[in-house]
C-alpha cells in the first residue's frame, strides 16, 4: 500500500484544501523531509487570495515541469527521515526552497536565483505545507544546535531579508531609510545589522511594528503619518538617504523614496506594489539615481548567515506570530495574512491536529 500523508493542495482561488495525498517518491539528489514547521508569506496569500499567478495551475512550468493543482509552502524546516545525499536521519535541516540547475550563465555568477530553470518548491513545484516533502539535498543546511523550530522556521524569509540587504549596496557611513516595518522590512532590518554598522531610519506607522524595529536596532524610526520626505530631510541635512529600501509595496511609497534619496544615492524595490508606481524619470535621471532590485535569495551565501542571525534568540521571539496546524490555514493564517492582521510571521506544524 502506498503510504499517504495530509498536505495544503492548491486548487485554485480561494481554494486550498487538506488532502490525504501519496508520500512523495525521491528522485537523483533528494531528501525526504518530514516537515516540523512550514511558514506563510505575501505570495502565499495573493496566490490564495487573487491567484492562480505563479502556481502552474493552467499550464506547465518550464523550470519544475509541474501542471495542476499543487502542494503550496515554500518556508520550512524539518528532520530528515532517510539517510543520503550527505544527511542522517533524524538530521534537523532548513530548507532554501529555490532549485537551480547549477550549469547556467547565471549560476557560473553565483546568482543562483535567477537560474535560467529556476524554480521554488511551494510555488512551482509541490511543496513544503505538508507531512513530507522531497527536497534536493543542495538547498538544505542544518539546523544549529539549540535553535527552537519556531525560529528555525523563520529561515527562509530572513534569508531573502539579508539578500536584499546585500543587493543594497550599503557602504560605510551611509544613511539609510528602510520603508515598512512588516515582516519582510523587519527581516531586511536584520540582514542591514548583520552586514554593516550602519545608520538605519525605518519608516512605518506609530505602533507595535515601529516598537520592534527599535527593539531590533534601527537607529531611529519615523511616523509615516507625518511628511516622512521631509523628515529624513532634515535628520540628513537636507541632502537625503544615501539609500532607500522600499519594503511596503504601499501605494505612493516608491515615489516617496525617489524624493528623499539623495542626488546619485541608491533606491532598492524590494516591496510588491499592487498598482503601478508614477515614477518620475524625469528627475531620476538628471539626479543619477540607482535603482536596484531583489528577489528570492542566494542559498549558498544567504541561508546560513539567516540561522547564525536566529540562533541568537532574538529575532525569532519577535517576528513569530503564531503556531497553527494545517486545518486552521486558512482562516487563521492565509485569510488573515491577505487581509493585513498579521504582522510577524505565521507558522504550521504539519503534525497538529485540531
Amino acid at each position: 500500500m502506498t503510504p499517504t500523508m495530509r498536505a495544503a493542495v492548491y486548487h485554485g482561488r480561494q481554494d486550498v484544501r487538506i488532502e490525504e495525498v501519496p508520500v512523495p517518491r525521491l528522485r537523483d539528489g533528494e531528501v525526504l523531509v518530514a516537515v516540523r514547521r512550514s511558514g506563510i508569506c505575501g505570495s502565499d496569500a495573493t496566490e490564495w487570495a487573487a491567484g492562480p499567478k505563479m502556481v502552474p495551475l493552467t499550464r506547465r512550468h518550464p523550470g519544475s515541469g509541474h501542471l495542476g493543482p499543487m502542494i503550496i509552502g515554500h518556508e520550512f524546516v524539518g528532520e530528515v527521515v532517510d539517510a543520503g545525499e550527505g544527511f542522517a536521519a533524524g538530521d534537523l535541516v532548513a530548507a532554501g526552497a529555490g532549485v537551480s540547475c547549477g550549469q547556467c550563465d547565471r549560476c557560473g555568477e553565483g546568482r543562483t536565483n535567477l537560474c535560467r530553470r529556476y524554480y521554488t518548491l511551494g510555488l512551482n513545484a509541490p511543496g513544503g505545507l505538508a507531512e513530507y516533502v522531497a527536497a534536493p539535498a543542495g538547498m538544505l543546511r542544518p539546523i544549529p544546535a539549540g535553535v527552537p523550530l519556531d525560529h528555525a522556521g523563520l529561515a527562509q524569509p530572513l534569508a531573502v531579508g539579508l539578500h536584499a540587504a546585500r543587493r543594497a549596496g550599503v557602504r560605510p557611513g551611509d544613511t539609510v531609510v528602510v520603508i515598512g516595518a512588516g515582516a519582510i522590512g523587519s527581516f531586511v532590518l536584520a540582514g542591514l545589522r548583520h552586514l554593516d554598522d550602519a545608520d538605519v531610519t525605518v519608516v512605518d506607522f506609530a505602533g507595535d511594528k515601529l516598537d520592534r524595529a527599535a527593539r531590533l536596532g534601527a537607529t531611529r524610526t519615523v511616523d509615516a503619518a507625518g511628511d516622512v520626505v521631509e523628515a529624513v530631510r532634515e535628520l540628513t541635512g537636507g541632502r537625503g538617504a544615501d539609500v532607500v529600501i522600499e519594503a511596503s509595496g504601499a501605494p505612493g511609497q516608491f515615489e516617496n523614496a525617489l524624493r528623499m534619496v539623495t542626488d546619485g544615492g541608491r533606491i532598492l524595490a524590494v516591496g510588491l506594489p499592487k498598482q503601478a508606481p508614477a515614477v518620475d524619470l524625469f528627475g531620476l535621471v538628471l539626479r543619477e539615481i540607482t535603482v536596484e532590485s531583489t528577489v528570492a535569495h542566494v542559498c549558498g551565501a544567504d541561508l546560513v548567515p539567516a540561522l547564525e542571525i536566529l540562533s541568537a534568540g532574538v529575532l525569532g521571539a519577535e517576528l513569530l506570530d503564531s503556531v497553527i496546524g494545517l486545518d486552521e490555514l486558512t482562516d487563521r493564517g492565509l485569510a488573515r495574512l491577505a487581509a493585513g492582521g498579521v504582522d510577524g510571521k505565521v507558522l504550521i506544524d504539519p503534525g497538529r491536529r485540531s
